[in-house]
């Protein structure tokens, strides 16, 4: 390139032989330049008569003489024929597995407060519930690694940066203790003399002090499958990093609730009823948040199965709560509310786990917010 003739000059020239329609330019290649004869009105030549509707963008920038292009609204269907996100790969077994989760953490907290209360009963059913709940959580995970030698090697490592690291060293802290707390309520069973006599003088200072163990480590098995979900490249489930952990936490508490509704006679259900009130509470917050808050990607958690299912748990709950409040004299009604409390619990961790596989699936609630961030990037940075 001689010095004389830099790149800009040339640029120019070429701008300009392309507006006057000369050879080399659009006229020059079989098109008709723009008010030339023969030349269709409000047009350049074959662009202007194959012009479609739908949105124009204008090439060169804006330049006056620029060629106006049609180019029609995107449907974001996949990436050179692949999903622009890889959809969870989780089954039903993993939904089960927030349930199951919740539920130890809730019945263990409820053990503690009839523990501390002295309400026998309901400390009984919480332990039992705990270590039933917690056996069938290890079972749902085993199940989605494949073998249970994978559980055994994630335990060789201990990451605070990964929240499947974390849980499952909160898993294996809680599981031996709701286990020690709940073998403990068979102490009574135990003969009074010889070594199993022993054993059943034993037994109950030591299964007071694994249920408070394992009430101190609830609040972190119940919320810590939320940090999980949040974690992922889920967008519904990514964007609502905030609320999930709320709404896990009311989740384990109104489940738990509903385990003593239903096994504590209404005398000693008074813990569980407070806690039903409390869980309903942060289940309903979080959920009306996860609904609303996130925009366009709200929208899995209102719409189809997810949405039916996250509806049925907000009735569910509202039911159980008032009939823990009115019932207060009634067993069934007790009952009744527990039910509805644990119904409630199932259907929003299953509403929650189908909403964010469906965002996975849909790309545009992949494309659109990303877009949108890049949009307000680019007007904050202007």
């Amino acid at each position: 390139m001689s010095p004389d003739r830099p790149v800009g000059d040339l640029f120019r020239r070429f701008r300009d032989r392309l507006d006057a329609g000369v050879p080399g330019g659009p006229a020059g290649r079989g098109e008709v330049a723009a008010g030339s004869p023969g030349a269709p009105p409000g047009g350049s030549g074959a662009a202007a008569s194959t012009r479609a509707p739908g949105r124009t963008r204008r090439r060169g920038g804006g330049r006056r003489g620029g060629e106006e292009l049609t180019v029609p609204e995107a449907e974001f269907t996949s990436y050179y024929g692949r999903p622009i996100l890889k959809a969870p790969v989780w089954k039903w077994d993993i939904a089960a597995y927030l349930f199951t989760g919740g539920l130890a953490a809730g019945s263990s907290l409820l053990a503690a407060g009839g523990q501390v209360t002295g309400r026998p009963a309901l400390r009984r059913a919480g332990r039992v519930t705990s270590l039933v709940a917690v056996t069938a959580s290890a079972v749902f995970l085993v199940k989605d690694l494949g073998r249970p030698a994978r559980f055994h090697h994630m335990l060789r490592v201990a990451k605070p940066t990964s929240p499947m690291s974390v849980g499952t060293w909160i898993l294996s802290a809680f599981g031996p203790a709701a286990g020690i707390a709940a073998v403990a309520e068979g102490a009574a069973w135990l003969p009074e003399r010889g070594p199993l006599g022993l054993a059943r003088r034993l037994l109950p200072p030591v299964g007071h002090a694994a249920g408070l163990a394992a009430a101190a480590t609830a609040p972190a098995l119940a919320t810590y499958t939320g940090v999980l979900l949040a974690d992922t490249a889920v967008p519904s489930w990514h964007e609502a990093y905030p609320e999930l952990p709320t709404v896990f936490a009311g989740s384990a508490l109104a489940s738990g609730a509903g385990v003593g509704l239903i096994a504590a006679p209404t005398a000693q259900a008074g813990p569980a009823r407070r806690m039903a009130v409390a869980g309903a509470a942060l289940e309903l917050f979080g959920s009306h948040r996860v609904e609303t808050r996130l925009g366009l990607l709200s929208e899995p958690y209102r719409t189809g199965r997810p949405g039916r299912l996250l509806r049925a748990g907000r009735a569910l709950t509202a039911a159980g709560v008032a009939g823990a409040l009115l019932g207060r004299r009634s067993r069934a009604v007790s009952a009744l509310s527990g039910t509805a409390l644990l119904a409630a619990s199932v259907a929003t961790r299953f509403g929650i786990f189908y909403g964010g596989v469906a965002s996975a699936k849909d790309p545009k609630y992949t494309v659109v917010p990303q877009r949108e961030r890049l949009d307000r990037r680019r007007a904050a940075e202007g």
